[in-house]
């Protein structure tokens, strides 16, 4: 008897609609196209983003999941609050959190070369860091500097794909909506200039460097950190 597909087909497109929708909706909040407070209804949304409100119900839970959007009773969902009171807690904790995913990953080189079998997986994220970081030096060079933020969220969940551990992933995935964001608001200074550090943060990874890399990406981060603060500092004070 043939199996019948057509349920898991529709699961899967049900999926990929809700990861595409919510990927637009990720993108516009941290581009500021919906503020922070602002209320996102299901229906308007769906009309926006040409979907039905499933996906869009499924996009909304994720991106809670992420810290961009909260739900109320009564009053439905809406934009979180800027990251910016948080900021110094977040940048501390991704110090932490990104040192330990690049020294796993790392060591995990070390592991993979001691096998006989090459891992696939492995080595398709690391191609996909190669393109990445390609893509990311075309985006400089043309001054796309918006399309920055998603490039660079890109290359820390891969490395942190390298690294083999969930629980580092899961971790990261929670916090890098806000990561990203607070990096939005600063990319025309310090995008061009963290970019190259991603080189030599794989650079120490695919040498099986462990603690360079833990190193060097803690620095990377620090860097970031102190980068954005500067940049508040120079903003006119609310009066």
């Amino acid at each position: 008897m043939a199996e019948d597909t057509s349920h898991s087909r529709a699961d899967a497109s049900g999926v990929s609609s809700s990861l595409a929708v919510g990927a637009q909706i990720r993108s516009d909040i941290i581009r500021g196209v919906h503020s922070p407070g602002a209320k996102l209804r299901e229906v308007a949304l769906a009309k926006q983003y040409a979907v039905s409100r499933i996906p869009i119900r499924e996009a909304l839970r994720a991106l809670e999941a992420e810290g961009l959007v909260e739900s109320r009773a009564y009053s439905g969902s809406m934009v979180a609050p800027s990251p910016v009171e948080d900021a110094d807690d977040l940048f501390e904790i991704r110090i932490v959190l990104e040192a330990a995913t690049a020294k796993r990953a790392a060591r995990r080189v070390a592991e993979l070369g001691a096998e006989d079998a090459p891992d696939n997986q492995w080595q398709r994220l690391r191609e996909e860091i190669d393109e990445i970081l390609a893509t990311g030096d075309i985006v400089i060079r043309q001054q796309r500097f918006d399309d920055l933020a998603a490039l660079n969220t890109r290359f820390h969940f891969a490395v942190a794909g390298l690294s083999g551990s969930l629980s580092l992933i899961s971790l990261l995935r929670q916090i890098s909506g806000k990561i990203e964001w607070l990096y939005s608001l600063n990319l025309m200074r310090r995008g061009p200039q963290a970019w190259p550090e991603h080189r030599e943060i794989i650079a120490a990874i695919d040498a099986g460097q462990e603690e360079k890399a833990a190193e060097v990406m803690a620095r990377h981060v620090r860097r970031s950190r102190d980068s954005y603060f500067a940049m508040m500092s120079e903003l006119p004070s609310a009066t």
